[in-house]
C-alpha cells in the first residue's frame, strides 16, 4: 500500500519507460562495441561490408554505450531522485515525455545516420547538425523539468545528489552548443566555425568535460543517491560531498588541453591542463572515499547483497580511472601512454567499471520499487556481478600491457639509430591482447543479456501479481 500511494505522489512512468530502454540499449551498446573489438583483432570477421566497418561501427559504439544507455540511464535515476529528494511529484509531465520520445530520436537518428558515413567527425559529437538542434531542444527541456521539480519542493534542502545533476545538466549544455558552432551547407554537412588548433582545443575541451560531467558528476549524483539507500546508512560525511562537489566542478573544466600534448597546442595550455589534472585526484578520492566509508557499520552486506558488491567495485574504479587518467596527463608518461591501447584500457576502467557497474547497481535498486515487487532472482544478479568483473579485468588488463608494449615498441631504437620496429610488426604483437579483450568484451555483454532478462522478468512478475491482486480484490 506505502509503494501504490508512492506511484501515485511521484511520476514513476517516465521514470520506467527510460529505465527500460536504457536496459535495451545498454545489450545493444555492448554487443556493437565487442563487435568492433572482433573486428580490430580479425578484421575480415566483416565480411567487408562498408556498413559495418570498424570505422562507422566505432562511433556507433561510443553513441549507444554513452548517450543511449548511459543518457537514459540518467534520464530515469535524475527523475527518480529528484522527485523522491523533494517530496514532490515531477514538473510538466508533458515535457518529460517529450524527453523521452525527442532523445530516443536522437539514438534513432544517429543510428541511421553512422552507417551511412554521415557523421561531423568529432570525438562523442559525430551527429549530423539537424540531431544537434533536436539534442538542444530536448536538454532545454530537461534542464525546465529538473529545475521546475527542485523549485516545488516540499523540502527545504537540496540535497547533494541534486547539485551534481544540476551542474551536469548545464555543463553538457554548455558544451553542446560551444562545440557544434557549426556553418550548415546542406542537410546533412557542416563545418565548424573554428579551425586548426582552436577546432582541436574546443573538441577536446569538449570531450574531457563530458566525461568530467555527462559520466562522472551525473554518475556521481546517482551515487551519492542509491548508496546510501541500498546500504541503509547515511552518507559518510555530507561535508565532505560538499567539498568533492565544488572542488570537482571547478577543476575538471579546465583539464582538457591534456589530450594535445605534443601537438600544435602551445606548451603552455598543455601545462594547464596537466596541473588540473593533477589536482583532480584530490576531490576524485574524496568523493571515492565518502561513497565507500558510507558502508562504515554496514560492510556484512557485501556478503549477502550482490547490489552493493557493484556499487562498491564501481567505487573502486572510479578510484582508480581518477588516480590514472591524471599520471597520464603527466608529458612524459603521456609520451608513452598516447595513441596507444594503454589510454583505450583507461577510458574503459571508467566507462565499464566505473559507469557501468555503478548504473547496473542503481537500476538493480529501482527496478523493484518501480514495480512495486521483489527482484526476480538474487542469484543472476551475483553471476552478472562476477560476469561483468572478470569481462572488465580481462578488459582493460590486456589494454594496459597491449598499450605499454605499443609505445615501448614505437619508441626502441636499433644500434644504428633507426627505429627497430614497424608498425606492421606492433600490430602483430598486439593480437594476442585483442583477443583477451574482445573475450572480456563478450562476457561483459552475457552479463547485460542476463541482466535484461532479469529486469524483465521482475517486471512480468510484477504484471502477474497485480492481476492476481485485482483477481482476488473482485
Amino acid at each position: 500500500m506505502a509503494q501504490t500511494a508512492l506511484s501515485e505522489k511521484y511520476d514513476y512512468g517516465i521514470v520506467k519507460m527510460f529505465t527500460v530502454v536504457a536496459v535495451i540499449y545498454g545489450v545493444v551498446g555492448f554487443l556493437v562495441g565487442d563487435l568492433a573489438a572482433w573486428e580490430l583483432a580479425f578484421p575480415n570477421i566483416n565480411g567487408g561490408i562498408p556498413y559495418i566497418s570498424f570505422g562507422r561501427i566505432r562511433p556507433l559504439h561510443t553513441s549507444a554505450v554513452i548517450f543511449a544507455f548511459g543518457g537514459s540511464v540518467l534520464f530515469a535515476t535524475s527523475y527518480y531522485i529528484v522527485q523522491r529528494t523533494c517530496k514532490a511529484r515531477l514538473f510538466a509531465p508533458g515535457l518529460a515525455r517529450f524527453t523521452f520520445w525527442g532523445w530516443n530520436a536522437v539514438i534513432v537518428g544517429a543510428v541511421i545516420t553512422y552507417p551511412l558515413g554521415m557523421t561531423q567527425g568529432q570525438e562523442y559529437a559525430e551527429t549530423i547538425w539537424p540531431i544537434d538542434i533536436l539534442i538542444t531542444l530536448v536538454w532545454v527541456a530537461y534542464f525546465i523539468i529538473f529545475v521546475g521539480t527542485l523549485a516545488r519542493r516540499q523540502e527545504k534542502h537540496i540535497y547533494v545528489a541534486n547539485w551534481f545533476l544540476l551542474a551536469f545538466i548545464i555543463t553538457v549544455a554548455v558544451l553542446h552548443l560551444g562545440n557544434n558552432i557549426h556553418v550548415p551547407v546542406s542537410l546533412t554537412e557542416s563545418y565548424p566555425l573554428f579551425s586548426g588548433v582552436q577546432n582541436a582545443m574546443i573538441q577536446w575541451w569538449y570531450g574531457h568535460n563530458a566525461v568530467g560531467f555527462f559520466l562522472t558528476a551525473a554518475f556521481l549524483g546517482m551515487m551519492y543517491y542509491f548508496v546510501p539507500k541500498q546500504a541503509e546508512r547515511p552518507v559518510f560525511s555530507y561535508r565532505l560531498s560538499i567539498v568533492h562537489f565544488w572542488a570537482l566542478v571547478f577543476l575538471y573544466i579546465w583539464a582538457g588541453p591534456h589530450h594535445l600534448h605534443y601537438t600544435a597546442l602551445p606548451d603552455w595550455t598543455g601545462t594547464l591542463g596537466m596541473t588540473f589534472s593533477i589536482m583532480l585526484i584530490l576531490p576524485s578520492w574524496g568523493g571515492m572515499i565518502n561513497g565507500i566509508m558510507t558502508l562504515s557499520g554496514a560492510w556484512e552486506k557485501l556478503r549477502t547483497d550482490p547490489i552493493i558488491r557493484f556499487m562498491v567495485i564501481s567505487l573502486s574504479f572510479y578510484g582508480m580511472s581518477t588516480f590514472e587518467g591524471p599520471i597520464m596527463s603527466i608529458k612524459d608518461v603521456n609520451a608513452l601512454s598516447h595513441y596507444t591501447d594503454w589510454t583505450v584500457g583507461h577510458v574503459h576502467s571508467g566507462a565499464l567499471g566505473w559507469v557501468a557497474m555503478i548504473s547496473f547497481g542503481c537500476l538493480y535498486h529501482m527496478v523493484p520499487r518501480l514495480w512495486n515487487t521483489t527482484i526476480y532472482s538474487v542469484g543472476l544478479i551475483t553471476f552478472h556481478f562476477w560476469l561483468a568483473t572478470i569481462g572488465v579485468v580481462l578488459y582493460i588488463a590486456s589494454m594496459w600491457v597491449s598499450g605499454i608494449m605499443q609505445g615501448l615498441m614505437w619508441r626502441w631504437y636499433d644500434s644504428y639509430g633507426n627505429l627497430a620496429y614497424d608498425f606492421a610488426t606492433t600490430v602483430q604483437e598486439m593480437h594476442l591482447y585483442y583477443v583477451i579483450r574482445a573475450t572480456g568484451g563478450a562476457l561483459f555483454v552475457v552479463g547485460g543479456v542476463v541482466m535484461a532478462y532479469n529486469v524483465f522478468m521482475t517486471i512480468k512478475k510484477a504484471g502477474q501479481e497485480t492481476t492476481v491482486g485485482a483477481t482476488a480484490a473482485a
